[in-house]
This record gives C-alpha cells, sequence and structure tokens, in this order.
C-alpha cells in the first residue's frame, strides 16, 4: 500500500520528466529518453495524456501498452512518468460501483464526457467530496500493527467497510474519533515507537499486479452455495477455490457466470467484464439493482463491483481490468469478507496478450498466444484463497475465483483451456449438444469434475443432511450407466433392455431432466437452497428404491414407471422454501402408489 500524499508528491516529481514516442504499432507505443522508468510503471502518452504502462524496456526504447485508443499519436509526442505502478484506490465507495479496466467511474465519465469516452479523460476512481460516517473500534492507547480494524464505514445497506491499518504502519493510536470525513481526511493518528506521528486515513493506493499477502493460508473445506443444483450437489467450488467454466458459443458461460454473480454465498461480488458483449454487461447493470438478495432481502447491487471492459473498448485495457479486479477483491478479502469473482471471459484476456506480444516481435507460442501465457493465467488464480487475515484479531476472509473460458468452436484443446486447467481445481464443461437441446445449465455431469468433492462432501454430511454425499454418488452412478446403455438404446431400442436397465434409464431422465434442468429465468427455479437440492434428489432416489423393490417382489415395471407421484416429482423444483414439508408427503405418496401396486 502507499500513503496517498506520498504517492502525489511523487507523481508529481517523475512528471517533470518526459520522453518522446518513438513508434506506434496499434495499442503499443516504443517511446525513448525516459530516464529512471521502471517496468509496470504508469506513463501519459500524447498531448491527450492517455493511460500507458511500460511492459518492455531495452536499452533506451520502452514499450509501453496503452489502455486507450493510439489513433492520433505519432513519433515526437511527450511521454510522462507518473512515477509509480498501474494502481487502484480502495477505500469506501466501491460497492455499487461500476469501473472500466483502469478504474475509471463509468457514470462520472459520461456526465462529464458524455455517453463516448472522451481519449485522456479522468476522474477520480472513489469520491474526495462525499463524507462517510466512521465509527471507532479502537480507542486512544490500544497498540495496533498492519491490519487491524480501527473503525467501520456503512458503505451500503449490507456491507460495512472496515478500515485497516496499512503496511508498515504500528504503533499507538494516540487520536480516535467517531468523525464525517471525506477518504482524505485523516481518521486517526498512530504514534510509532521512533516517536513519528503517522495520520490514517481511508483512502489507499494498491499496485494490482502485486498480490495482498496474508498471516496463513487455510484448507479448502467449506462450500461456497451458489443455489445451482448441478454444481452445489456434483461438482461443488470451495470457498477460497478455484473453477473455468469453458464452452462453445451460446452454450451459456455467460449465463452461469450471471447466476454466480447473483446467487453465490459471498459476502462482496466482483463482476469483471473482460473483452464480452456491452449487451451481456448491460443486463447485469440492469438487473442487479431490481433483484433481492436472498441473504439479506436488499438489491444485490448493495454487495457488488462491477468492472466493465466490454468488446468495443481498447484490446489491451483487458489485461488491466483483470488485475484490477481481483485487487478490489483482495481488499474485501482481508476485511474479514467471503469474496467470489467472475471474469467473463479470460480467453479476451489471453488474446489481448497474444496481440501486444505480437507488436512486442516475441517470440510465439502455441497458436500464437506468448510463451508466458500459462505463468499469467496461473498469477490471477494463484490469488485465490480461504485465510486467516492481517492483524491482532483472528478473522477469516476468502477469495473464489470463478473464470469464463471461450476457446473457438468449443475445442477443450484450446492452449487456454489448457493452461487454466493446470491451475484451477473445478471444471465445469458446457456442452453444445445440451445447449441445443434446451438444457441449462449445460454442464456436462460427465466430463466435468471437482478436486475439492473429498472435503466439501465431508462438510455436506455434517451441515446438510448425512446422505448427501451417498446420494450423490448412486445419482452420479445411474447417470454414468445411463450413458453406457445409450448406444445399445439406439441400435435395439428400449424394449429390448431388461426391466432393471429400463427403470434405470427412467430414474437418469427424471435427474436430467427434473433436478439438473434449471431455469435461470424463473423466480422459483432460479435458486435452490441446499436442503431443497437434498430433497428433490432424495426423492429421486427414494423413488429408485422402491420401484427396484417392487420389481424384485414381481412388480409390473409399466405401472410402476406410471404412477401419479412421478407427476410430482416433475414438479417438486418448483416447490418453494416455505414449502419444503411438501416433500414429506410426495416421498409417502410414492410408498403409498408403489405399494398399491403389490
Amino acid at each position: 500500500m502507499q500513503n496517498t500524499e506520498a504517492t502525489e508528491n511523487s507523481t508529481e516529481d517523475a512528471e517533470q520528466v518526459a520522453g518522446r514516442v518513438s513508434r506506434v504499432s496499434g495499442p503499443l507505443v516504443v517511446a525513448q529518453n525516459l530516464t529512471n522508468a521502471k517496468m509496470n510503471e504508469m506513463v501519459r502518452v500524447g498531448e491527450e495524456r492517455l493511460f500507458g504502462e511500460i511492459i518492455e524496456i531495452r536499452g533506451n526504447d520502452f514499450s509501453i501498452q496503452v489502455y486507450e485508443e493510439t489513433e492520433g499519436i505519432g513519433p515526437g509526442d511527450p511521454v510522462v512518468r507518473t512515477g509509480a505502478p498501474l494502481s487502484v484506490e480502495l477505500g469506501p465507495g466501491l460497492v455499487t460501483a461500476i469501473y472500466d479496466g483502469v478504474q475509471r467511474p463509468l457514470d462520472l465519465l459520461e456526465e462529464q464526457t458524455g455517453r463516448y469516452i472522451t481519449r485522456g479523460a479522468e476522474v477520480p476512481a472513489l469520491s474526495r467530496e462525499k463524507k462517510w460516517d466512521f465509527q471507532p473500534t479502537k480507542e486512544e492507547g490500544d497498540q495496533v500493527v498492519p491490519g487491524d480494524i480501527i473503525g467501520t464505514v456503512q458503505e451500503t445497506a449490507v456491507v460495512e467497510h472496515r478500515v485497516m491499518i496499512p503496511e508498515g504502519v504500528s504503533g499507538t493510536l494516540k487520536k480516535i474519533d467517531a468523525v464525517q470525513a471525506t477518504i482524505t481526511d485523516p481518521v486517526a493518528v498512530v504514534e510509532t515507537e521512533g516517536g513519528e506521528e503517522k495520520e490514517i486515513v481511508m483512502l489507499r493506493h494498491q499496485p494490482v499486479r502485486i498480490a495482498r499477502t496474508a498471516a496463513k493460508k487455510l484448507p479448502p473445506n467449506i462450500m461456497l452455495v451458489t443455489g445451482q443444483r448441478v454444481i452445489d450437489m456434483f461438482y461443488p467450488l470451495a470457498k477460497g477455490g478455484t473453477a473455468c467454466v469453458p464452452g462453445p458459443f451460446g452454450s451459456g458461460k455467460t449465463v452461469v457466470q450471471h447466476q454466480l454473480a447473483k446467487w453465490a454465498d459471498a459476502d462482496i461480488i466482483v463482476y469483471v467484464g473482460c473483452g464480452e458483449r456491452g449487451n451481456e454487461m448491460t443486463d447485469v447493470l440492469l438487473e442487479l439493482p431490481e433483484l433481492e438478495d436472498p441473504r439479506s432481502g436488499e438489491t444485490l447491487i448493495n454487495r457488488t463491483v462491477l468492472v466493465a471492459n466490454t468488446s468495443n473498448m481498447p484490446v489491451a485495457a483487458r489485461e488491466a481490468s483483470v488485475f484490477t479486479g481481483i485487487t478490489m477483491a483482495e481488499y474485501f478479502r482481508d476485511m474479514g469478507y467471503s469474496v467470489a469473482l467472475m471474469a467473463d471471459s479470460t480467453s479476451r484476456w489471453a488474446e489481448a496478450m497474444r496481440e501486444i506480444s505480437g507488436r512486442l516481435e516475441e517470440m510465439p507460442g502455441e497458436e500464437g498466444y506468448p510463451p508466458y501465457l500459462a505463468s499469467r493465467i496461473a498469477s490471477f488464480y494463484e490469488r485465490s484463497g480461504r485465510i486467516i487475515c492481517h492483524g491482532q484479531e483472528e478473522r477469516e476472509g476468502s477469495l473464489s475465483l470463478i473464470g469464463a473460458v471461450s476457446p473457438p468452436g468449443g475445442d477443450l484443446s484450446d492452449p487456454v483451456v489448457q493452461s487454466t486447467l493446470r491451475v484451477v481445481q473445478v471444471f465445469w464443461s458446457l456442452e453444445g449438444e445440451l445447449a441445443a437441446a434446451r438444457h441449462f445449465p449445460a454442464i456436462s455431469w460427465l466430463r466435468s469434475y471437482s478436486l475439492y468433492q473429498q472435503n466439501l462432501d465431508k462438510w455436506s454430511n455434517e451441515n446438510v443432511n448425512e446422505q448427501w454425499a451417498g446420494n450423490r454418488e448412486r445419482a452420479m452412478a445411474c447417470l454414468q450407466k445411463e450413458s453406457e446403455l445409450e448406444e445399445l438404446v439406439r441400435l435395439v431400442g428400449m424394449e429390448s433392455l431388461s426391466d432393471e436397465d429400463r427403470l434405470l434409464m427412467e430414474v437418469a431422465r427424471m435427474l436430467r431432466e427434473d433436478f439438473l434442468h434449471q431455469n435461470a429465468f424463473d423466480d422459483v427455479d432460479t435458486y435452490t437452497t441446499l436442503n431443497k437440492q437434498f430433497r428433490i434428489l432424495n426423492s429421486i432416489l427414494h423413488y429408485d428404491a422402491m420401484a427396484r423393490e417392487a420389481l424384485g417382489s414381481g412388480g409390473d415395471l409399466d405401472k410402476i414407471l406410471d404412477i401419479e407421484a412421478l407427476e410430482q416429482i416433475a414438479g417438486a423444483r418448483m416447490i418453494s422454501e416455505e414449502e419444503i414439508d411438501k416433500f414429506d408427503e410426495l416421498d409417502q405418496n410414492i410408498e403409498e402408489q408403489i405399494k398399491e401396486l403389490l
């Protein structure tokens, strides 16, 4: 972290030194004579002071990726150093905000420049005028260390912003009061061991390419509940875990990401639209202020930060948007919150890297991507985790990462997919065939996997129902057996199967259509609690067990497959949480109707 005043002073000093543009190639600008410039330092290019970052230094040539359109920039134009790396502003005001890839607030930019962003436009990410009610949680005379929470600000109806002691500051609280203050006003004074007095403000600056540290990492053994049945039951994600969602065009990647952003069991959601279409981001922006949060009853926007870097925005800013989003997510994680970040999609980010790498004339790797593609993707996903935060009072935070991947033609051998699968622990494979059959979410129950399964089975058995893991294994075995029998059915027909296999095929159909299929646009079906997920699946498996018992006692399969309770099972997913007792009635009806057949 950097002190605001120190950062501004260093920027003023650095801007005395100017270089000149020598070459322009799309978003890549080469400048010379940038004395003492460093890698990843932010610079301003041209008379319009466009945002840029130094990504390569060769002798006196400084390669800069510019985060805005470079039209009109030419040799001889000035390049000014800022003296600081690409950083984000952290403090009250982040939640509900909508930023571009370099953390410019889009709503304020629209007020200042109109509907189309003017090149070089600059607005502070956080308001310097708005006053916040700061309530101290420490008292004068208390000893503090980096990471300690000294006070809170009620940022939204559901988010309490926790003001922390910055890195490099420790000592005794000499002054702290409940005040109304802007983010640049001092809210406390710390006296260090050396007798120096340091003012604490709510504004922080954090370089985006440097991961924030933690006191300790914890094992991923708590489920991140998403309310999506195929995910929570079959391929769960742990809090602090990593997942990727690859699939072909039209298979529902963006809707899956939207569903996770809306319903994931996280205190804070950071949604990064990285190179996707503008209308998809528009859907998020329009829906979040209206949708009710099942956790708090407030609207979902009250715990969401949005980074919108759509496909019509400059290509180089895609990489910045990913790291901008994760740096803000780490900040909330360090407060002790559970944070989930959705990146849609990392393929667009990788394509931006490929373009910049080509203009740098670097040796290309597979399919033209840079050789460092895998390490760059890993550097993003490795910033996830469930942690013990810095500070004297132990508190736990987590950061879960879910990245959509858009391989050309849905080809899972694509370098971006393979590089991602090497570092993530959960793989939700979207299939075009399922999407074409209108089965959503189109997550394959045969290709997908979760490496958190063993830990989370134990958690689910303890926190939901002791039969959770057993039911999941029975359901998966049924679906896998169905896959083996499908080819035989296509060749000789369903009638050639034994009664036991015909029953299995019917139960597998029920699992697919009545459990795995989920309507994201239905008010009841869009979100399913863990208890309701268990009850739906348990009713299907209860029918399976009773039917097999009846078959063994000489029952007629056609009659078993035609009981009225099957219609109730088909509608079970529409039972609301308030009517959960209806599952007891459903299970009783299954028993009675099958026993009547005997």
